[in-house]
């Protein structure tokens, strides 16, 4: 143990290494899954390094709602019991089939459960199992509604003191009141505040904290979702002694005959080659934002459109390519997608909201193209939504596409960055975020769209609606998306309700990348293979960095992290081992 104290800011500079450093394990990347493998190395009594390019720790596990797919978990079988390993095979089995190997989606359903009890067991991390959290694909054989995605628990980021600092801050959009962080449990509650002596407390309860921080700290220090598991994996790490480092660059992956021996780093002025006895593992966060790789494997889909962390550049990708690793093959989508919008901050920086659950599949919204036709399924999830805006594209322009909601239903859920509530709308209508019209026709008018395409869309779909049953696309019809819809609403189908109350509003939609699925080849270990299929001693790879088991599918919630948890679970257990001559 360390003798780190939450008083001290964290030494995160170069040069507190020598120069002639040696580690065991060297990890490249700090988010979710990197900070999981140096967490699990050093569980282990390695002495370990972590390398983050950027000034903050977290990446993109930080921006997101922090769950992770994983079977088998004690928490996750309390409440599900009749789950198993070999149903949660059989549905991986179907819902990616020959896009993966099914020998590494084995690997990780057998090692899954066994290393988030370690890090209950053993760290700071902590998690919770809501009673309903479907897979995605819930008509598949072997899906459940609940128990295999696993939520972190909530933290107190006072308990890091000045190390708090170092995590990546939530997107801005996703927060309320100048920067509260709000789960479902608060949401449920904050919409409730006028109407329920509990919710009233509750509410209060959590917005005097976040003043009080705010004042206190410059930030919000009840910490949820992303943030909450990247502060109990680097409280986990910091009472470890792990030794993190920031704003460094790794410039070059030294080999010595057929094996990693060192890594060179650089952060600004200062270099060290540090010399690693186990291995060094990859998850610096994929290819995303690379400038020749994305316009190779992502064509069309413009960086701005793109709601990860900036550290995924796949700079240091391109040095396991150059050390002799190569890509994976044969998957469905070479990243993982989510509609997304954008609007141009004051700062002039773009945020870009991603429309996960909260808005598209609801009651009283229709998505169209730029004709004014329907062309998805709007409760899908938000991976195939991405997938299908594209497909479309092809046919007739859908990106952007236009998501549609009459005044009740922008009231009811809001739309993007719009909160429910109904108000507030006018600096969203003065940049052109939403769009406006007292009727349909005026709508499409102002969209570019011909009125009576628009309107004859919107009929027929309010037609199915009234029944319950959307037989263009048959929306509302799995387990999965009905539970995202709305369990209040009065109609047949809680995903299905008609646009009937103006004014009506419109913003565009984009197929924005989340992350990357294809990445690094590797075997049931996590190490780096070359393009014979040999592991390359010394060089491992998880998270997006490693070519997804999921073959580009999306089958559930949290079907990056989990696996890069595990992955890194075992890139370590391997590492570890070598680094001690086994």
């Amino acid at each position: 143990m360390s003798t780190w104290s939450p008083s001290t800011p964290p030494n995160t500079q170069l040069d507190q290494l020598s120069e002639d450093a040696s580690v065991d394990v060297l990890v490249i990347g700090a988010g979710g899954a990197g900070m999981s493998s140096a967490l699990f190395a050093a569980l282990q009594g390695a002495r370990v390094l972590l390398v983050e390019s950027t000034e903050y720790v977290g990446g993109t596990t930080a921006l997101s709602a922090g769950t992770s797919w994983v079977p088998g978990t004690a928490k996750g079988l309390a409440v599900e019991p009749g789950d198993t390993l070999e149903r949660a095979k059989t549905f991986l089995n179907h819902a990616v089939g020959d896009k993966a190997d099914a020998a590494l989606r084995n690997a990780f359903v057998d090692h899954g459960a066994k290393a988030v009890a370690t890090l209950e067991a053993h760290t700071e991390v902590q998690y919770q199992v809501r009673t309903l959290h479907p897979d995605y694909l819930s008509e598949l054989e072997g899906s459940v509604l609940r128990g295999r995605a696993i939520e972190p628990m909530p933290f107190d980021g006072r308990r890091l003191g000045a190390a708090l600092k170092l995590i990546r801050p939530p997107i801005p959009e996703f927060t309320v009141l100048g920067g509260m962080m709000v789960d479902r449990d608060d949401i449920g509650h904050l919409l409730k505040l006028g109407q329920s002596w509990t919710s009233f407390k509750y509410a209060t309860r959590i917005i005097v904290r976040h003043a009080l921080d705010k004042l206190l700290w410059g930030r919000g220090t009840r910490l949820v979702m992303g943030n909450a598991l990247i502060a109990r994996l680097l409280y986990s790490l910091l009472q470890r002694g792990v030794t993190i480092v920031t704003n460094t660059q790794v410039e070059r992956l030294v080999k010595e005959g057929d094996a990693v021996q060192a890594v060179v780093l650089r952060q600004g002025d200062v270099q060290r080659t540090v010399r690693v006895r186990g291995g060094v593992v990859m998850a610096s966060g994929g290819f995303n934002r690379h400038p020749q790789k994305r316009g190779e494997m992502l064509p069309g889909a413009d960086v701005r459109w793109c709601p990860g962390a900036p550290g995924h550049t796949g700079s240091a990708q391109d040095l396991a390519l150059a050390a002799g690793a190569c890509f994976g093959t044969g998957g469905m989508s070479h990243a993982f997608w989510a509609p997304v919008s954008t609007r141009q901050r004051a700062d002039g920086s773009t945020a870009v909201f991603p429309h996960f659950v909260m808005d598209r599949g609801k009651p009283g919204m229709v998505t169209v193209n730029q004709a004014g036709e329907r062309f998805v399924n709007e409760s899908t999830s938000y991976h195939l939504f991405g997938i299908a805006m594209q497909q479309a594209h092809q046919h007739a322009p859908s990106v952007p596409a236009w998501l549609l909601a009459d005044a009740a239903a922008l009231k009811r859920y809001g739309m993007g960055m719009v909160r429910p509530g109904g108000g507030g709308l006018a600096p969203f209508l003065a940049d052109g975020y939403l769009t406006q019209a007292h009727s349909l026709s005026e709508l499409a008018q102002k969209l570019g769209m011909n009125p009576g395409t628009l309107e004859a869309t919107v009929r027929e779909f309010n037609a199915m609606a009234t029944k319950g049953t959307d037989t263009a696309f048959s929306r509302g019809t799995t387990d999965y998306q009905r539970a995202n819809g709305d369990a209040t609403w009065d109609g047949p189908n809680p995903c299905l309700g008609p646009l009937t109350q103006a004014p009506f509003c419109a913003l565009r939609l984009y197929p924005g990348d989340i992350g990357a699925a294809t990445g690094l080849r590797t075997d049931v270990h996590a190490r780096a293979l070359d393009a014979q299929g040999t592991p390359i001693a010394g060089l491992y790879a998880c998270g997006n960095d490693m070519h997804s088991i999921m073959g580009g599918a999306y089958p559930g919630p949290g079907i990056t992290i989990g696996p890069g948890l595990t992955f890194g679970y075992l890139a370590a257990e391997h590492a570890v081992a070598r680094a001690r001559g086994a």
